[in-house]
């Protein structure tokens, strides 16, 4: 009957855990702390349980997370990949519009436009892409209607502008 009472217990436990070690009760110099490792064990060489099955280190304080805040940080690793990648499709984007131009020429277009109309293609090309990258790299920070939704709409308007600016 014990067993059972001690699941019901743990059960009906509501607290989230985040706790500063010591909170409830004033330190005594000495003293060990509550949290230690099962028995069989090995403990790390700090003295404390390195954080091994489940439970905290003893020497650890555990931070709540900030209401609002991602859930996961970019690291700057993946920052740098999503930079190289954003600077492969600029340059990409520099010939898709050189080329984009030497058509409208060709198909009787002033060349002052088509030149406007290549690099809003550019633009527009570019802005999309830079949704694309930021949504992939960390989509809980950036998919936001503040920066994704701008670069969309700005994006698209490039877009829409060098269709139209391309006819003249």
């Amino acid at each position: 009957m014990q067993k059972s009472n001690d699941i019901q217990l743990a059960q009906a436990n509501t607290d989230p855990g985040f706790k500063i070690p010591g909170g409830d009760k004033p330190a005594q110099p000495g003293s060990q702390p509550a949290a230690s490792a099962p028995a069989g064990t090995p403990a790390a060489p700090d003295g404390s349980n390195g954080g091994l099955s489940g439970t905290p280190p003893a020497s650890g304080i555990e931070v709540a997370p900030v209401a609002g805040a991602p859930a996961t940080d970019t690291s700057s690793r993946d920052l740098i990949i999503g930079g190289g990648i954003f600077v492969v499709l600029l340059i990409i984007f520099v010939f898709v519009r050189n080329a984009f131009a030497n058509h409208l020429v060709k198909r009787r277009v002033a060349p002052s436009s088509a030149d406007t109309a290549g690099w809003l293609l550019f633009c527009g090309l570019s802005f999309l892409s830079a949704a694309a990258v930021l949504g992939i790299i960390n989509s809980d920070r950036f998919l936001s209607v503040a920066i994704t939704g701008t670069l969309l709409v700005f994006g698209i308007a490039s877009l829409v502008g060098a269709a139209l600016t391309g006819r003249r």
